[in-house]
């Protein structure tokens, strides 16, 4: 891929989507956001709206993705990603990893252009080896209630590969971990969010089980880096995208807690089904092929994402629970 074609990205108008696409208009790229607004927010891209180079179609994936003209890319990041977004919708959330996947590989292969899946750091679900390579295939709950997003994203793998062997289109899956950063809406029940709005309303923050069950935090900006390095690499993958720095989630709430000056205290609710006990990426595939690594550290990520949330107009929705993810 060079530096000027046009890129289709679809679930441009989400938070990681919105990133990406702003990056790619920073590059140089003409992109073309498909976004239903499901779980997207007109908010997140309307800036991009005054740029000729920029194109809002309010369309769903489900269906088959008709445009014209030249495309160098097709990016899939359309997908409910947030716990509570994607329990509260499973039947979309299974359409957009299986007929989703379908119709944006579909317009790949149409326009010849290289394709980028967004997958994620869940098709490892519980995982029995830690951290989690690539060649690791996973220890998943089919029917789980976290299955809808781990096994649309395993489908979703399946068939992006089915496409490279079978119509030569040139693919590429990354696995994304956790990422956080400004543009997250404070009630997605995420622990980043969740966490940082507590503290700033001074509730007490809600940490699943013992609170000792990992997770490891990718800043926004270097999740895009690695995506970017992916589309243009020629390497398929799958590819980890994640941060290998490893924290227990009762560690990220208190440092949350100190990061908003906030004297809320931490209580611990249930455990949450099937909700994984460890979760870090070993990146060294993608320091090898991309010479990529993240460069952002928490303590600044999170500052930086209080901030923003602390612009943000009060959330609609009652207090989210978290599903520690």
């Amino acid at each position: 891929m060079n530096n000027s074609g046009t890129v289709v990205v679809a679930g441009g108008a989400g938070f990681l989507g919105s990133h990406l696409c702003r990056r790619l208009l920073a590059d140089g790229h003409g992109v073309v956001c498909v976004d239903n607004m499901s779980t997207g927010r007109l908010s997140n891209v309307e800036d991009l709206t005054a740029s000729r180079d920029f194109r809002l179609i309010h369309g769903d994936v489900v269906e088959p993705i008709d445009l014209h003209g030249d495309v160098e890319a097709v990016c899939h990041l359309a997908s409910p990603a947030s716990p509570q977004a994607y329990l509260a919708h499973p039947v979309e959330t299974l359409l957009a990893g299986s007929a989703g996947t379908r119709h944006s590989l579909e317009l790949a292969r149409k326009k010849q252009a290289c394709y980028l899946l967004a997958s994620t750091s869940e098709v490892y679900g519980d995982p029995q080896i830690h951290p989690q390579p690539e060649h690791y295939w996973g220890h998943v709950n089919p029917i789980g209630p976290r299955s809808v997003y781990d096994e649309a994203k395993r489908f979703a793998e399946a068939l992006t590969t089915a496409y490279l062997h079978t119509h030569g289109v040139d693919t590429k899956i990354a696995r994304i971990f956790n990422t956080y950063g400004p543009g997250m809406r404070a009630d997605d029940g995420r622990i980043v969010s969740t966490f940082i709005r507590q503290a700033m309303e001074g509730e007490p923050i809600t940490v699943h089980g013992d609170g000792r069950q990992t997770r490891s935090l990718c800043y926004v900006e270097d999740t895009v880096e690695g995506l970017v390095r992916l589309l243009r690499s020629p390497h398929h993958g799958p590819v980890n995208i994640g941060n290998p720095r490893e924290l227990s989630v009762r560690r990220i709430a208190e440092m949350i807690r100190e990061v908003t000056g906030s004297r809320s205290s931490i209580v611990s609710l249930p455990r949450m089904v099937d909700d994984p006990q460890v979760r870090c990426p070993d990146i060294g595939l993608a320091f090898d092929i991309l010479g990529w690594a993240p460069s952002t550290t928490l303590e600044q990520g999170l500052r930086i994402t209080a901030d923003h949330l602390a612009r943000e107009p009060a959330p609609q929705l009652a207090a989210a629970a978290t599903s520690q993810s």
